[in-house]
């Protein structure tokens, strides 16, 4: 019987020593060499627990096969799971180094003696819920990695016992990616036809229960304006200020629709960025919805004011660029295809854990999947705190985790 407590921990802290750190100013896929490393090791890893088609692309996105072991003429859909190699750039070290509090028994822990660094409930109080529980914490340089490295780990421990205990399963297929932190690149650069599924899971971010198959339409905005400089001795009638000209344009977007101003479902339109001098200037947007025709409204209302401007100032140019980068995982999930959500709750509900939905202000590798076609759901790590060096993980939760994902691989296998 595998120890599976010990074996999640053991993976972790394997592959928390892999410095993974993604880099939102690289021009490649992967953004840093770390991921390839990881790459290359979970790899070797799948290969002992016997699966096959096994690929890293050039791009270090890894895929691999479980074959089904139900009998010929089964119905079982063909399942995939994924998770990122990479851990969120917070500004604090790269480098991850994991610390275990044995049996928590409340009060605010010291993650660092030597640069005094704590974990303080007045700031945490969500900790004190784990009285009792081992934690899993950082030693407050850096974040700890479970967004998403957990995540690795319990696929991975998941596959060994499926394998080691020989239990029923169907057509089983995981993808590891890149880059899922800066744009979610990784999972944009899988070839389809090596995660040939009926749906799929992310296992990301989230605590105890918290399950997401609903997140941002998120697309992305730039404007570029070309002046008219000259000289202020003879500069009237001439100077066309591409500052002022953008200026303009950031005051026709409606100011109750920001990121300070919204909450839940509500959407946005972000002006991140601006730069420019005399001749040129651009502006930068982020444009999130969850709703598409809200979505697509936003869109249009950038693109009526940049029109506007062209108007107003005739002997400017204008260039405007949308990319879309995902889609709402909820606009992929239709009747015929929605027993990935009914799948996963009664996952849940069998393995004692609550429900709780989360509308995302965000998204997974799991929003960019399901606009190829496999609607792809999340489920918690049973972390909190991501994105800090007070990221923490109760062992309670992350065995929850666990034991959804076997339940679920139980429950597909069953499944007509």
């Amino acid at each position: 019987m595998i120890d599976v407590r010990k074996e999640l921990l053991e993976r972790f802290l394997r592959y928390a020593a892999v410095t993974s750190q993604s880099d939102p100013k690289a021009k490649i896929v992967p953004s840093t060499p770390g991921q390839k490393t990881l790459a290359e090791l979970l790899a070797k890893e799948l290969e002992g627990l016997g699966l096959v088609d096994i690929a890293v692309s050039e791009y270090s996105v890894v895929t691999a096969h479980l074959p089904s072991n139900l009998p010929a003429g089964s119905k079982a859909p063909r399942v995939g799971w994924c998770a990122h190699l990479d851990t969120v750039d917070a500004g604090l070290s790269p480098e991850v180094h994991p610390q275990v509090i044995r049996n928590y028994q409340g009060g605010d822990i010291c993650l660092n003696k030597e640069k005094d660094l704590w974990l303080r409930v007045s700031e945490h109080p969500e900790v004190e819920r784990y009285k009792g529980d081992d934690l899993v914490v950082s030693d407050g340089t850096s974040v700890l990695g479970a967004d998403n490295k957990s995540a690795i780990a319990n696929i991975m421990t998941a596959l060994h016992v499926i394998q080691e205990e020989k239990r029923p399963h169907g057509d089983i297929w995981v993808a590891f990616v890149p880059d899922e932190e800066i744009g979610l690149l990784g999972s944009k650069k899988i070839d389809f036809t090596q995660f040939p599924v009926d749906f799929a899971y992310t296992i990301d971010s989230c605590e105890l229960g918290e399950i997401v198959w609903q997140t941002f339409n998120a697309g992305s905005a730039r404007l570029e304006i070309q002046g008219v400089t000259a000289h202020p001795m003879s500069s009237k009638g001439v100077l066309v200020n591409p500052i002022l000209a953008a200026h303009d344009f950031m005051s026709m977007l409606d100011r109750t629709q920001t990121p300070d101003c919204t909450a839940g479902t509500e959407g946005f339109v972000w002006v991140n960025g601006i730069s420019g001098g005399p001749s040129r200037c651009s502006v930068s947007l982020k444009i999130r919805d969850h709703n598409l025709e809200g979505y697509k409204a936003k869109k249009a209302l950038i693109a009526a004011a940049v029109e506007y401007l062209k108007v107003r100032y005739p002997r400017a140019r204008f260039a405007l660029s949308f990319e879309d980068v995902y889609g709402n995982i909820a606009d992929a999930i239709k009747p015929e295809n929605s027993a990935c959500v009914d799948l996963l709750r009664e996952a849940m509900a069998i393995e004692g854990v609550k429900p709780i939905n989360l509308a995302m202000r965000g998204g997974t590798d799991g929003s960019f999947i399901s606009t190829q076609g496999i609607p792809t759901p999340n489920y918690f790590t049973g972390a909190h705190n991501f994105h800090s060096s007070c990221e923490f993980m109760p062992m309670s939760s992350w065995l929850k985790s666990l034991g959804v994902t076997l339940r679920l691989v139980a429950l597909t296998a069953e499944a007509k």
